[in-house]
């Protein structure tokens, strides 16, 4: 293998492929990086056997070939250099790969391409593009930016707790016309859907792991938001395949495509639809930006105790305007009151929610006011921007303990 390609491409596609690095296995493999040098293009994969990213980045090849060497120390030593043009060339009988650019010159130590699990690919109607598996099912386009917006929209209210591995996914529906996302930790329901193009012919209900959503994400950031993004759900396999398409081969710090892999969580998710609330008592209408402000402000005060930040509800009265009290007391510290204009509508309220939560779900409205609907202070509580249909983005959060 001897093949040549820009430091930044490089460690780009190294940063992409690098998260899917497994941190601790038994099989030292799944600590490597995979470098295929195939019709002047170089693919970069990693896998940790529960997600798997390959990703093209523009190059030279002279001679085709491929080597899995250390992930840790490719993408450190890549990262280490100038940004010129990298040229690496593989010593077959030792396995080695000889890097070189400007004055630097290493050699790594790596291991057989052949024990490198496979990880899926599409086939594009050209017939499979590498000698890789080709991923065969449902398929549909979904446009880039607003599947990025969605996924961050979800992600933050899946559990994390290894425990509970159905609460750890996002459930993802194909209805019809509609995209539905719904992620739950059982203290908090985020859902977010929107309508497609191009309706689906069948219905498909899978569980996608939060974390590879995460990372589809972070590589939507830097996509070409002109592309769709193509997804392709095997439930046979249990598998689903997002292909991402780059700004190109040419420019600096950019990649071609990027394929992500993952396992889907094989279990039946809760039936979140039964705590949506189906009424309310006082609904308060706020300005985002400054709601978000002053819970930000309250816990630094709510931190040292449990994150508890109530909000007392005032509703209009005649020519006095409402307004939404955020309290916040720490024993040790001391405490914050932060009072907002509000529009109320419905009784006075008193209720406590946790800080974290309603920075995580503020943090994600673009719109410049939210809704905020409860019942009682034991009640969960739902959050809607302004100005979007109500079936597009609800937020429902738990209260804490009622506040005495």
């Amino acid at each position: 293998m001897r093949v040549s390609c820009f430091q930044e491409n490089l460690a780009k596609g190294l940063s992409i492929v690098g998260r899917a690095v497994s941190s601790r296995s038994t099989l030292p493999v799944l600590g490597n990086i995979l470098l295929e040098a195939k019709d002047n293009q170089l693919r970069l994969a990693a896998t940790n056997l529960e997600i798997g990213i390959n990703c093209w980045i523009g190059a030279r090849v002279e001679d085709e070939g491929a080597i899995t060497v250390p992930a840790r120390l490719l993408t450190e030593f890549v990262n280490s250099l100038p940004p010129e043009r990298i040229d690496m060339e593989l010593a077959v009988r030792t396995q080695t790969l000889h890097l070189q650019c400007a004055r630097y010159d290493a050699n790594i130590k790596g291991i057989d391409a052949a024990e490198f699990p496979i990880i899926p690919t599409v086939d594009n109607g050209n017939g499979p593009e590498e000698t890789a598996e080709v991923l065969e099912g449902s398929t549909i386009a979904l446009e880039t930016t607003g599947l990025r917006k969605m996924i961050d929209q979800v992600i933050f209210a899946a559990a994390t707790d290894e425990s509970r591995p159905t609460l750890t996914g996002v459930e993802v529906a194909f209805k019809g016309d509609r995209l539905t996302m719904a992620a739950t930790d059982g203290y908090r329901l985020s859902v977010r859907s929107v309508e497609l193009d191009h309706p689906f012919q069948e219905e498909i209900t899978v569980i996608v792991p939060a974390r590879s959503l995460g990372e589809l994400a972070r590589v939507l950031a830097d996509a070409d938001d002109e592309q769709p993004v193509q997804v392709t759900v095997t439930q046979a396999r249990n598998q689903i395949l997002f292909r991402v398409q780059g700004k190109g081969t040419q420019a600096r710090g950019a990649f071609h495509k990027v394929d992500i892999v993952s396992q889907l969580i094989d279990a039946r998710f809760p039936d979140y639809r039964a705590i949506i609330p189906k009424s309310y008592q006082t609904r308060t209408v706020v300005d985002t930006q400054e709601l978000l402000k002053a819970v930000r402000v309250a816990h630094l005060f709510a931190r040292d105790n449990a994150n508890i930040v109530r909000l007392k509800v005032i509703p209009t009265n005649g020519e006095t305007p409402g307004a939404v009290q955020l309290i916040a007391t720490s024993a040790e510290m001391g405490d914050n009151v932060n009072e907002l204009d509000a529009l109320v509508e419905g009784d006075e309220l008193d209720i406590a929610f946790n800080a974290r939560y309603l920075i995580d779900v503020l943090s994600q409205i673009d719109q410049p006011q939210v809704v905020l609907e409860t019942t009682q202070p034991t009640r969960p509580g739902a959050i809607r921007p302004v100005g979007m249909g109500t079936e597009e983005f609800l937020h429902v959060v738990m209260p804490m303990h009622p506040p005495r």
